[in-house]
Protein backbone atom coordinates (compact mmCIF):
# COMPACT_ATOMS: atom_id res chain seq x y z
CA UNK A 1 0.00 0.00 0.00
CA UNK A 2 1.73 3.31 -1.13
CA UNK A 3 1.93 5.69 1.77
CA UNK A 4 0.72 9.42 2.20
CA UNK A 5 3.82 10.98 1.43
CA UNK A 6 4.20 8.82 -2.20
CA UNK A 7 0.92 9.95 -3.46
CA UNK A 8 0.94 12.49 -6.19
CA UNK A 9 -1.44 13.96 -8.76
CA UNK A 10 -4.74 12.88 -8.41
CA UNK A 11 -4.63 10.29 -5.00
CA UNK A 12 -3.63 12.66 -3.10
CA UNK A 13 -5.85 15.83 -4.34
CA UNK A 14 -9.14 12.92 -3.79
CA UNK A 15 -7.19 12.24 -0.61
CA UNK A 16 -7.20 16.08 0.95
CA UNK A 17 -10.44 16.50 0.17
CA UNK A 18 -11.97 13.33 1.63
CA UNK A 19 -9.46 14.50 4.80
CA UNK A 20 -10.62 17.80 4.94
CA UNK A 21 -14.28 17.13 4.28
CA UNK A 22 -13.97 14.71 7.74
CA UNK A 23 -12.51 17.83 9.43
CA UNK A 24 -15.38 19.76 8.44
CA UNK A 25 -18.21 16.77 9.24
CA UNK A 26 -16.39 16.04 12.90
CA UNK A 27 -15.37 19.36 13.60
CA UNK A 28 -18.47 21.63 12.74
CA UNK A 29 -16.38 23.62 10.09
CA UNK A 30 -17.41 25.58 7.40
CA UNK A 31 -14.58 27.14 6.35
CA UNK A 32 -12.95 25.74 3.43
CA UNK A 33 -9.78 27.19 3.29
CA UNK A 34 -8.88 26.25 6.80
CA UNK A 35 -10.20 22.45 6.52
CA UNK A 36 -7.60 22.53 3.50
CA UNK A 37 -4.65 23.58 5.54
CA UNK A 38 -5.52 21.05 8.22
CA UNK A 39 -5.63 18.35 6.26
CA UNK A 40 -2.44 19.06 4.71
CA UNK A 41 -0.95 19.61 7.92
CA UNK A 42 -2.40 15.71 9.01
CA UNK A 43 -1.41 14.29 5.76
CA UNK A 44 1.76 15.64 5.76
CA UNK A 45 1.26 16.57 2.17
CA UNK A 46 4.23 19.28 0.15
CA UNK A 47 2.50 19.38 -2.84
CA UNK A 48 0.42 22.68 -3.18
CA UNK A 49 -1.18 21.78 -6.47
CA UNK A 50 -3.11 19.05 -4.90
CA UNK A 51 -4.80 20.99 -3.06
CA UNK A 52 -8.43 20.70 -4.39
CA UNK A 53 -11.20 22.86 -4.84
CA UNK A 54 -14.68 23.43 -2.82
CA UNK A 55 -16.46 21.69 -4.88
CA UNK A 56 -14.34 18.42 -4.58
CA UNK A 57 -14.76 18.93 -0.97
CA UNK A 58 -18.51 19.33 -1.20
CA UNK A 59 -18.52 16.32 -3.07
CA UNK A 60 -16.67 14.31 -0.60
CA UNK A 61 -18.75 15.74 2.51
CA UNK A 62 -22.04 14.82 0.37
CA UNK A 63 -19.88 11.24 -0.28
CA UNK A 64 -19.17 10.45 3.36
CA UNK A 65 -22.71 11.79 4.71
CA UNK A 66 -24.51 8.88 2.94
CA UNK A 67 -21.88 6.28 3.57
CA UNK A 68 -21.51 6.72 7.31
CA UNK A 69 -24.37 9.12 8.56
CA UNK A 70 -27.33 8.46 5.96
CA UNK A 71 -30.07 7.73 8.58
CA UNK A 72 -28.88 10.78 11.24
CA UNK A 73 -28.03 13.30 8.41
CA UNK A 74 -31.22 13.07 6.78
CA UNK A 75 -33.32 13.53 10.42
CA UNK A 76 -31.29 16.36 11.09
CA UNK A 77 -31.58 17.27 7.66
CA UNK A 78 -35.30 17.13 7.82
CA UNK A 79 -35.64 19.13 11.17
CA UNK A 80 -33.38 21.62 10.05
CA UNK A 81 -35.78 22.36 6.86
CA UNK A 82 -38.73 22.18 8.73
CA UNK A 83 -37.35 25.17 11.50
CA UNK A 84 -36.16 27.18 8.09
CA UNK A 85 -39.89 26.79 7.26
CA UNK A 86 -40.94 28.47 10.41
CA UNK A 87 -38.72 31.05 10.69
CA UNK A 88 -40.00 32.06 6.98
CA UNK A 89 -43.17 32.12 7.77
CA UNK A 90 -42.48 34.60 10.95
CA UNK A 91 -40.13 36.71 8.42
CA UNK A 92 -42.12 36.55 5.60
CA UNK A 93 -42.35 40.22 5.36
CA UNK A 94 -38.74 40.54 4.61
CA UNK A 95 -38.50 37.92 1.85
CA UNK A 96 -36.79 35.28 3.37
CA UNK A 97 -34.82 33.02 0.77
CA UNK A 98 -33.08 29.97 2.16
CA UNK A 99 -29.12 29.35 1.54
CA UNK A 100 -26.24 26.94 2.38
CA UNK A 101 -25.80 23.42 3.49
CA UNK A 102 -29.57 23.19 4.75
CA UNK A 103 -30.93 23.95 1.42
CA UNK A 104 -28.39 22.01 -0.48
CA UNK A 105 -28.89 19.10 1.32
CA UNK A 106 -25.43 18.64 3.26
CA UNK A 107 -26.40 19.95 6.66
CA UNK A 108 -25.43 18.03 9.61
CA UNK A 109 -25.87 18.26 13.77
CA UNK A 110 -23.26 21.55 13.32
CA UNK A 111 -25.33 23.53 10.90
CA UNK A 112 -26.90 26.43 11.50
CA UNK A 113 -30.27 27.92 8.93
CA UNK A 114 -28.98 30.40 6.90
CA UNK A 115 -31.55 32.90 5.71
CA UNK A 116 -31.51 36.18 3.20
CA UNK A 117 -33.82 38.64 4.55
CA UNK A 118 -34.10 41.92 3.05
CA UNK A 119 -34.63 45.40 4.33
CA UNK A 120 -33.75 48.71 4.39
CA UNK A 121 -32.65 50.09 6.32
CA UNK A 122 -31.39 46.68 7.75
CA UNK A 123 -32.64 48.09 11.36
CA UNK A 124 -36.32 47.20 10.39
CA UNK A 125 -35.21 43.65 11.17
CA UNK A 126 -33.74 44.30 14.04
CA UNK A 127 -37.21 46.25 15.39
CA UNK A 128 -39.25 43.52 14.21
CA UNK A 129 -37.21 41.11 16.39
CA UNK A 130 -37.70 43.41 19.11
CA UNK A 131 -41.39 44.04 18.82
CA UNK A 132 -41.84 40.34 18.52
CA UNK A 133 -39.80 39.78 22.11
CA UNK A 134 -37.02 37.47 20.04
CA UNK A 135 -33.59 37.71 21.69
CA UNK A 136 -30.87 37.83 19.32
CA UNK A 137 -27.03 38.90 18.79
CA UNK A 138 -26.19 40.53 16.14
CA UNK A 139 -22.93 40.39 13.57
CA UNK A 140 -21.40 40.48 10.44
CA UNK A 141 -20.65 38.56 7.57
CA UNK A 142 -18.21 39.09 4.75
CA UNK A 143 -20.16 38.02 1.10
CA UNK A 144 -18.79 38.37 -2.69
CA UNK A 145 -20.82 39.73 -4.98
CA UNK A 146 -18.23 39.84 -7.70
CA UNK A 147 -14.78 38.69 -8.23
CA UNK A 148 -13.53 41.96 -7.44
CA UNK A 149 -16.49 43.05 -4.85
CA UNK A 150 -17.14 42.12 -1.51
CA UNK A 151 -18.76 43.62 1.51
CA UNK A 152 -19.55 42.82 5.14
CA UNK A 153 -23.36 42.49 5.46
CA UNK A 154 -25.13 42.75 9.16
CA UNK A 155 -26.34 39.51 10.53
CA UNK A 156 -29.03 38.73 13.07
CA UNK A 157 -28.70 35.36 15.15
CA UNK A 158 -31.38 33.50 17.35
CA UNK A 159 -32.29 30.38 18.24
CA UNK A 160 -35.28 28.22 18.22
CA UNK A 161 -35.37 25.22 19.83
CA UNK A 162 -32.02 23.99 19.51
CA UNK A 163 -31.03 25.35 15.96
CA UNK A 164 -29.46 28.59 15.47
CA UNK A 165 -31.58 30.74 13.14
CA UNK A 166 -28.87 32.91 11.45
CA UNK A 167 -30.51 35.91 9.26
CA UNK A 168 -28.02 37.89 6.87
CA UNK A 169 -29.68 41.05 6.04
CA UNK A 170 -29.28 42.82 2.64
CA UNK A 171 -30.86 45.55 0.60
CA UNK A 172 -33.71 45.42 -1.58
CA UNK A 173 -31.35 45.26 -4.62
CA UNK A 174 -30.30 41.68 -3.81
CA UNK A 175 -33.10 40.58 -4.06
CA UNK A 176 -32.37 40.63 -7.91
CA UNK A 177 -28.59 39.82 -7.66
CA UNK A 178 -27.31 36.97 -5.06
CA UNK A 179 -24.32 37.02 -3.51
CA UNK A 180 -22.04 34.45 -4.99
CA UNK A 181 -21.69 30.89 -3.63
CA UNK A 182 -18.47 30.16 -1.59
CA UNK A 183 -18.02 26.68 -3.20
CA UNK A 184 -18.63 27.15 -6.91
CA UNK A 185 -17.91 30.78 -7.09
CA UNK A 186 -21.32 31.50 -8.87
CA UNK A 187 -24.64 32.94 -7.84
CA UNK A 188 -26.19 31.12 -4.50
CA UNK A 189 -28.57 29.12 -4.90
CA UNK A 190 -31.73 30.70 -2.97
CA UNK A 191 -35.27 29.07 -2.09
CA UNK A 192 -38.18 30.59 -1.63
CA UNK A 193 -40.48 28.74 1.54
CA UNK A 194 -42.77 27.17 -1.34
CA UNK A 195 -39.41 25.40 -2.13
CA UNK A 196 -38.42 24.29 0.99
CA UNK A 197 -41.83 22.97 1.80
CA UNK A 198 -41.47 21.15 -1.68
CA UNK A 199 -38.35 19.44 -0.95
CA UNK A 200 -39.43 18.85 2.45
CA UNK A 201 -42.47 16.87 1.87
CA UNK A 202 -40.37 15.36 -1.03
CA UNK A 203 -37.81 13.89 1.61
CA UNK A 204 -41.00 12.98 4.04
Amino acid sequence: MKSRQSLRGPQLREQVAQCAARIMIEGGISDYQLAKRKAVQQLRATDRSCLPNNEEIEAAISAHQRIFRAREQTQRLRELRRQALAAMDFLDAFHPRLVGPVLHGTADQHSDVHLHVFAEPAEELSLYLLEQGVPYKTTERRLRFAADEARFVPTCRFLAGDVTIELQVLPLSARRQAPLSPVDGRSMRRASAAEVAALTDASA
